[in-house]
């Protein structure tokens, strides 16, 4: 076949593609202007499109890709790879105008002229359009710059989530969003962009609650767009705006949300599974380690939560331990703050507190050890080898080059002769956003030195990554706690995260929230956010109380604060208050097996943790509601109150459930909206759906080291129905076994007059307690059976209320 001259592309005469390659998973298209499409079929559910506009690969390997693993090896995913993927069968077909490409769940239509895509997803027999291609000049070909576009048509009723973590409202239609990693302390939670992580994932939502979600493999500051701007010569249109010259994207097929959000979760790998102690209450404040008597302020913690029996497994250790005057200094301890390091760190660890110092991936330019990195080339620099100075706090510094192997093995080794050595086990990655604004900027690549400007985010993800595997090689039987402030896609497979350094005002609470069920939609279950505010004045008694209260539902639970008065968050701080407190942080005790459950299933079955109503409800439009009220995993509701001065809210229960008051036990009909009582001094409320159960620890709760005492809630169905019901639980922070981890089993069949229980421990451990408590609602009368022999309940005080239970002693 004689090949015909390249043309260049037009708006009037745009690229002619074809079939010229089809190797296994993957379809070549070639345009008569060079460019190259890739088309792969991944999965079922699952079809990629790699374009190369100028006919090469010039995207860097991927960080973010990486099916069901935990982690992705040095240099990075190629961009061709297949690896982990089941690359199903699938069938092409090449006309004189199209070329299809379809699974037996999703099909790809492309218009050889101008490659205009429709994308359509199986429903039943027939094929429903979920996506299509702005008919207009939907991607850039060489028109404009050298940037890539992605213009997508905008349907009626389509509603956007995710993109990791934004402000303002759920649904992200009608605005644009700069997808960079920035540090803007004391942000307005209503409506600051960007923030501190950013995820280029959209889930899109129909208005009958159909979806689907696409995923953008891009870390070079996207934009993205919907329907903030519209223009006359187009029909409505979203769009993402990347600084790359390639567009390499996801299309995951529905049916809804749920599974779209799971499939995109194990897409970009496999969260970990962190102690848990990571899910205990975490003291913290900047006040306490900039004081020059750091170490005694330290004491003073130690004592407060002792007095008041406030439950503790953790510290998050500010930077001011590493001091030089008033600047910080990563890896070097301030002997004047802190004259004996070990028996510092030895009384935390004797209270049973877990210390989780604060490290930063920047040298300031008089740092002890700036000259050292400096001639080595460890840090990001320029053509000349020369570091980047970049504006840090107060002074200026240079970042620690992630893709330079022998930067992060000195990373490594600083981690366990700083930290780990002491007896510390964990790691708090802070001010990682790699705010890198100079164009000049190179870095290393693993051999293959580029411009830095693009891959930001990826020295965040490596970052944390080295953190991880420092403390994995020092104590490689015991899982590891990495904390990490900034983040990009795939940051869930090595950290948990927060919303950074929010501002004290009654709004951030509501915000926060949202901010923290996008960042959830966005495969990142294991968040929470700075309780009292960090940034700003102190909080009111009434504002920490409610903002406590708010707190103590979500998978990290800290209370950090730097008040402009340099007063201190503590759950002490007001007289009046704080037998309420620490009343709800003894309840966060006992729900603490509850949410590490919850965050076992995000790692082994990519469950999202934090959900909004219509997650589990997407067929009752009341669901779609973005209200005050989510869900903690598909049963059990959150109410929290979020305005000065309600001593009431008003929350709508979602159809095709009934729901109880954990509080006192009161049943509701779903679909309907229900008036509860918000205390300002007691619990907020929490409501059970009927059918389901939760795993509590009912020992007393208090400060220190005490054995657990597990208790199934159990919520069952009140005529006839039947619970299968699981639960993850351990004594220890021991890798799990992957095929039998620990689980308490419970199977549940009830009638009009009886409750049948079937109880098991299931795993190769021993269980963690040699009984378990199964508690039912108060007034539950029906005769019940333990494992087919009749059992009589007994009293038994669960979450403060005297409910009926039996006890199953293990044989």
């Amino acid at each position: 076949m004689q090949l015909q001259p390249l043309r260049k592309a037009s708006l009037a005469h745009p690229p002619l593609f074809s079939v010229s390659q089809q190797d296994g998973a993957r379809v070549t298209l070639a345009a008569d202007t060079g460019a190259l499409a890739h088309i792969f079929v991944p999965e079922e559910d699952i079809i990629r499109v790699l374009l190369l506009a100028k006919g090469e690969l010039t995207l860097p390997p991927s960080w973010a890709v990486a099916p069901g693993q935990t982690d992705i090896a040095e240099p990075g995913r190629d961009r061709m790879s297949m690896e982990g993927f089941s690359a199903p069968a699938y069938s092409l077909e090449e006309s004189e105008s199209q070329i299809i490409i379809a699974t037996a769940r999703l099909r790809l239509t492309i218009t050889r002229n101008g490659f205009f895509c429709t994308w359509e997803q199986a429903e039943g027999d027939a094929w429903r359009v979920i996506a299509q291609d702005r008919p207009t000049q939907a991607y850039n070909f060489g028109w404009w710059d050298d940037a890539a576009y992605h213009y997508v048509t905008r349907q009626d009723g389509e509603r956007y989530y995710a993109l990791g973590e934004r402000a303002g409202a759920m649904d992200r239609a009608g605005r644009r969003f700069r997808l960079t990693n920035l540090d803007p302390m004391g942000y307005d939670a209503s409506a600051d962009d960007p923030l501190y992580k950013s995820i280029p994932y959209v889930l899109v939502v129909k208005g009958d609650g159909a979806a689907h979600g696409v995923f953008y493999d891009t870390t070079a500051d996207p934009v993205f767009d919907f329907g903030h701007e519209h223009d006359n010569y187009h029909p409505h249109y979203r769009y993402i705006r990347t600084g790359e010259a390639d567009l390499d994207y996801y299309m995951i097929a529905g049916p809804d949300a749920r599974e779209v959000t799971r499939r995109y979760t194990w897409l970009t790998g496999r969260p970990a599974l962190q102690p848990r102690w990571a899910v205990g209450y975490s003291g913290s404040t900047m006040t306490y380690t900039d004081a020059p008597n750091a170490q005694e302020r330290m004491v003073e913690f130690i004592e407060g939560v002792s007095t008041h029996q406030v439950p503790c497994e953790s510290f998050h250790l500010s930077s001011g331990y590493t001091s030089i005057g008033d600047k910080r200094y990563v890896f070097h301890w301030n002997r004047d703050k802190f004259p004996d390091v070990d028996a510092f760190v030895k009384s935390y660890a004797d209270a049973g507190v877990d210390l989780v110092p604060n490290i930063k991936p920047a040298l300031l330019v008089d740092h002890p050890l700036y000259a050292e990195l400096a001639e080595k080339g460890w840090f990001v620099c320029d053509e000349d080898g020369d570091p980047i100075i970049c504006q840090f706090w107060d002074e200026v510094g240079s970042y620690v080059d992630f893709t330079n192997p022998d930067a992060a093995a000195w990373w490594r080794g600083q981690v366990t002769q700083q930290l780990l050595e002491y007896g510390i086990r964990s790691t708090w990655n802070d001010n990682n956003e790699y705010e890198i604004w100079d164009k000049r900027a190179r870095i290393a690549g693993f051999g293959t030195p580029r411009a830095a400007a693009a891959e930001r985010p990826v020295q965040t993800l490596l970052m944390m990554r080295a953190s991880r595997q420092a403390q994995i090689a020092y104590r490689p039987d015991a899982r590891p706690y990495v904390v990490t402030r900034s983040g990009m896609a795939g940051m869930q497979r090595y950290a948990q995260t927060w919303s950074g350094d929010n501002y004290t005002d009654w709004k951030t609470i509501r915000y926060n929230q949202k901010m923290g069920i996008g960042l959830a939609l966005s495969g990142v279950s294991n968040t929470g956010h700075d309780i009292g505010g960090f940034a700003g004045p102190k909080p009111d008694p009434e504002l920490f109380l409610r903002w406590v209260q708010a707190g103590i539902m979500m998978p990290r639970f800290s209370i950090h604060s730097w008040n402009s008065d340099r007063s201190v968050n503590e759950p002490w701080m007001y007289h009046n208050t704080t037998p309420a407190i620490v009343g709800m942080m003894q309840m966060r005790q006992a729900l603490q097996p509850f949410l590490h459950d919850l965050l076992w299933r995000h790692h082994a079955h990519y469950d999202v943790a934090l959900r909004p109503l219509w997650l589990d409800f997407g067929h009752d439009p009341r669901a779609w509601e973005d209200g005050d009220s989510h869900l903690l995993g598909p049963d059990l509701l959150v109410a929290p109150a979020m305005d000065e001065g309600l001593r009431t809210v008003t929350t709508y229960l979602p159809q095709g459930a009934a729901w109880y008051d954990i509080r006192h036990d009161q049943r509701h009909a779903g679909g309907q909206d229900v008036v509860l009582d918000a205390p300002l001094f007691g619990l907020p409320p929490m409501l059970a759906r009927e059918g389901s159960a939760m795993l509590l620890d009912i020992a007393p709760s208090s400060f220190g080291r005490r054995p657990a005492q597990p208790c199934v809630l159990l919520y069952p169905h009140h005529g006839n129905g039947q619970i299968a019901w699981t639960a993850f639980d351990e004594s220890g922070d021991a890798w799990p076994d992957a095929e039998h981890p620990p689980l308490w089993k419970l199977d549940v069949t009830t009638s009009a007059n009886s409750i049948a229980i079937e109880a098991a421990w299931s795993g190769k451990s021993a269980a963690p307690a040699a009984s378990l408590t199964i508690a039912l609602p108060v007034g539950e009368t029906r005769a019940v059976t333990l494992n087919g022999v009749a059992v009589e309940t007994q009293a038994t005080t669960v979450l403060g209320l005297a409910r009926p239970a039996v006890e199953w002693v293990l044989g």
